[in-house]
């Protein structure tokens, strides 16, 4: 294994230590069930039969036109690179039901693993158990599915705990007094309410005497057009808003212009989540943008890793016995202009 490889094995078990204790923001459930769900073992299961030769992943993910979706092609693609056993092939779907039928046809190609990072996990989850009912490994990227047998191994972002952290930021700067507006992502997919739901939940114990309102909550869909409608509307319904909760970075920056149409930027503070290099300039450069949440991409290079692992039988070789996690979960940073050069290397375009 080369060193590039195994500095990134071993950071990905770093994270997965790291994102049992980061969840202790949260309540102790979600903290016993990520613990539980890590010890799990994923490896030697379905598919793969460890072989030696050459092993084939596809990967099937939504359009990459979005910043983030873009670094998760791009991460995954480089990492399937490094490996010279691995034949990759990288497929986009426009939506949901044509990203079902994209499975089914792979399903009928018989590759050792299938990647996928869902439109819409609910709606994936059948055809996800289709596969691994075949005997294909499946390694579910950041939607979650709805049924645990649609996957073998799951990697994701701590989405409950990025809610968690936006309500203690925000409530902090606001000293639990003020008016606040939610610009969610998708609505309906796990990401989504997991990031409501930790914001909702951790007002209520960051300021437990109240002084916070949410006084709108919008889906952005994760798309900066889309943002800038939502947030353009809700300026014009709302005379005065302290701060803006974003679930996303690159559709912030339609909030961001809608804010600075309206000549209102000195009114309120935003946050989003990701770690795009245009917010992580903006946050350095202080004023509206003030604080994002890190959602790394690089959890799709860490998916082939996994997926790797699975198709040779095989499993990381720091735990022991060596196994593929049946589920990581990366845990969120905070970065603000305190910290930002910190990050800055870790923000995709």
């Amino acid at each position: 294994m080369s060193l590039k490889r195994l500095i990134a094995v071993v950071g990905t078990m770093a994270l997965i230590s790291i994102g049992v204790a980061a969840c202790g923001g949260g309540d102790d459930d979600t903290t016993a069930e990520t613990a539980a769900d890590t010890s799990q073992e994923a490896g030697g299961s379905a598919g793969g039969g460890g072989s030696d030769g050459p092993v084939t992943i596809t990967a099937s993910v939504p359009p990459t036109d979005h910043g983030w979706l873009g670094a998760i092609s791009k991460n995954a693609q480089a990492q399937a690179d490094e490996y010279d056993d691995v034949d990759f092939k990288l497929l986009e779907a426009a939506d949901a039901d044509s990203q079902a039928q994209q499975i089914q046809q792979v399903i009928s190609e018989k590759p050792d693993v299938l990647v996928v990072l869902p439109q819409d996990g609910e709606s994936l989850t059948p055809v996800a158990q289709q596969a691994e009912a075949a005997g294909i490994p499946v390694v579910n990227i950041d939607r979650l599915f709805t049924q645990p047998d649609a996957a073998t191994a799951t990697i994701l972002g701590d989405n409950y705990q990025i809610g968690i952290l936006a309500a203690d930021y925000i409530a902090e700067e606001l000293k639990c007094k003020g008016d606040v507006v939610e610009i969610q992502g998708l609505a309906g997919i796990s990401v989504t309410q997991e990031r409501t739901e930790g914001f909702t939940d951790e007002l209520k114990k960051a300021c437990p005497d109240g002084g916070i309102d949410v006084i709108a909550q919008q889906p952005g869909d994760f798309d900066p057009a889309k943002g800038l409608t939502v947030m353009e509307n809700i300026l014009q319904s709302e005379d005065q808003i302290d701060a803006v909760y974003t679930h996303d970075d690159d559709m912030a920056q339609g909030v961001v212009q809608a804010i600075r149409n309206a000549g209102r930027d000195d009114e309120m503070f935003l946050t989003g989540v990701g770690g795009s290099s245009d917010a992580m300039e903006q946050i350095e450069e202080g004023g509206l943008y003030r604080a994002t949440f890190l959602y790394n991409p690089n959890m799709a290079a860490t998916a082939v890793t996994m997926a790797r692992l699975l198709a040779r039988g095989e499993g990381f070789p720091e735990l022991v016995p060596p196994e593929v996690p049946r589920q990581i979960i990366v845990p969120a940073a905070v970065v603000t202009k305190d910290n930002v050069a910190e990050y800055k290397k870790y923000a995709f375009n």
